[in-house]
């Protein structure tokens, strides 16, 4: 209790509540960037909280990662551009609710849901840090490649309406990571002798060139509605932003499942935010009764998809505080943050400075209130973005994408593979293709290779992948995920047929 006491006065100053606030509203600017990551904006803060107290510069990144992690959603609801990979799947229905005329409720659903998501996960490490810490250790490279089988099953529910185009372009995602060079052995491949793809196709580059360059290319192929000046979204904005706290409170299952996704996988090293709001998404879509209206401004895809993101922030620290080790580049930046001021992380910092990691705990309690309160209250201003023309938003909006690929690594050869990207995105949009599938193969195929051959290079005997109980589990919800994913489609395309041959009376 006094450790509690200790970290809960540190926190509540006003010179660290003042420092929070300004995070926050940092991370969520940030991230409602296409290209400028959160992890970019933690980096840019970590010099500033040299000179602070250790549990002060601590809160003021948790407050820019909470930030963050809800930013990325602005962009994606209104202009179906995900600002962060960990809102990918906020663009699937989020985007569909804005073009129907409730940008307002798109944006005060996923706000909601990543308050809820982000408490939810601080609850869970309160309580569960050592176990889950030690848990998510044990897993070698056998458990981590049948994880992404898994994962990568999701396809089947991010396929569209053709399941077979579907399936393709995530095999096209697949062979785009691995472009480049050779993860473990360093060599190059599939390059063709070009120099601007030895370093291979970076993942955000192909995030905005598939999503934000081909909806630009697309919001600008009607000349006569950018003459006319149309906005991005027409009509009166409904803004009700209590009235939707209790529609997302209405789906307690769906939110309290999205969140434990986003904990445990926020609780492995090297997953995160970008691989749990799909996997969050695919599992409120198999569960729900309306799983034929996801894709078309369904409020459940929204709250999954956010609540399973934000939670990471959570089940990132759980590793970080239990074990000391990161569960992502944020978890990474933290800890250094940590060392500068001489604080060894590790599985005796809650018993060597308690009041640091209690500090933590209502850090993260504080900040989420503060995103919440920063979100509700920038909401109209952000809701202005739906109310300007094409011809202004969408060459604003195109710079900044340009900018963000450009200082990803400040090459000038990612821009020239951003317009490569970009036309290719548009093209496969244009023939019906289903563009997520591919996102997901190049998010997954690089984990899932390198575990593979790391797997094979400890120990060559393949069964392991079925004699490890953790891994089997995995590959036995791989197996049930394709068997349920093929009687969901025989039986939707059962139903469409029915009418057809139905007798006329």
């Amino acid at each position: 209790m006094t450790d509690f006491m200790t970290g809960a006065a540190q926190i509540f100053t006003l010179a660290t509540l003042a420092y929070m606030l300004a995070g926050s509203v940092a991370g969520i600017v940030a991230a409602a960037i296409p290209g400028f990551t959160v992890t970019m904006a933690i980096v840019l803060t970590l010099p500033l909280t040299f000179t602070m107290e250790p549990l002060q510069g601590i809160a003021v990144m948790l407050s820019v990662y909470v930030g963050g992690y809800t930013g990325g959603l602005i962009s994606a609801a209104l202009l179906g551009i995900p600002g962060t990979p960990s809102s990918v799947a906020t663009t699937f229905d989020a985007f569909p609710m804005a073009r129907n005329g409730e940008p307002g409720r798109a944006l005060s659903i996923g706000v909601w849901a990543s308050f809820f998501g982000t408490v939810i996960s601080t609850i869970v490490l309160i309580f569960a840090a050592p176990p889950l810490a030690l848990f998510a250790v044990r897993l070698g490279p056998w458990e981590y490649f049948s994880l992404i089988i898994f994962a990568l099953t999701i396809v089947a529910s991010l396929v569209g309406t053709s399941a077979m185009r579907g399936i393709l372009a995530g095999l096209i995602g697949l062979a785009i990571s691995t472009v480049g060079t050779d993860p473990i052995m360093g060599r190059p491949r599939f390059d063709f002798g070009i120099e601007m793809l030895q370093a291979g196709l970076p993942f955000l580059v192909v995030l905005i060139g598939i999503f934000a360059i081909s909806q630009l290319v697309s919001e600008v192929e009607n000349a006569d509605s950018v003459r006319s000046g149309n906005a991005l979204v027409t009509g009166a904005i409904d803004f009700q932003t209590w009235t939707v706290m209790k529609e997302v409170l209405m789906r307690p299952v769906n939110l309290l499942r999205s969140s434990i996704v986003g904990v445990l996988i926020g609780a492995l090293p090297g997953a995160g935010g970008s691989i749990a709001n799909l996997v969050a998404y695919d599992q409120a879509k198999r569960g729900s009764k309306n799983s034929e209206k996801f894709g078309t401004g369904e409020p459940d895809g929204i709250v999954a998809s956010e609540a399973g993101n934000s939670a990471t922030a959570g089940g990132g620290l759980i590793p970080l505080i239990g074990l000391g080790i990161p569960g992502s580049a944020v978890d990474a930046i933290l800890m250094a943050s940590l060392m500068v001021h001489g604080i060894s992380v590790g599985p005796r910092l809650i018993m060597d400075h308690g009041d640091l990691v209690y500090g933590m705990f209502i850090a993260m309690v504080v900040a989420s209130f503060m995103m919440l309160i920063v979100s509700i209250c920038s909401m109209r201003l952000f809701l202005r973005v739906t109310e300007v023309p094409k011809w202004l938003i969408v060459p604003v909006v195109m710079t900044c994408c340009v900018v963000g690929t450009f200082a990803l690594n400040n090459r000038v050869t990612d821009l020239y593979l951003l317009i490569f990207i970009g036309i290719t995105g548009y093209t496969l949009r244009a023939l019906g293709y289903a563009l997520a599938p591919l996102v997901l193969g190049v998010i997954l195929g690089p984990i899932a290779e390198t575990n593979l051959r790391r797997a094979l290079m400890t120990d060559e005997d393949p069964t392991l992948f079925f004699t490890r109980p953790i891994s089997l589990i995995f590959l036995i919800a791989a197996f049930v995920s394709i068997v349920w994913a093929i009687r969901s489609h025989l039986k939707n395309r059962t139903s469409t047929e029915r009418p057809t041959h139905a007798p006329t009376s």
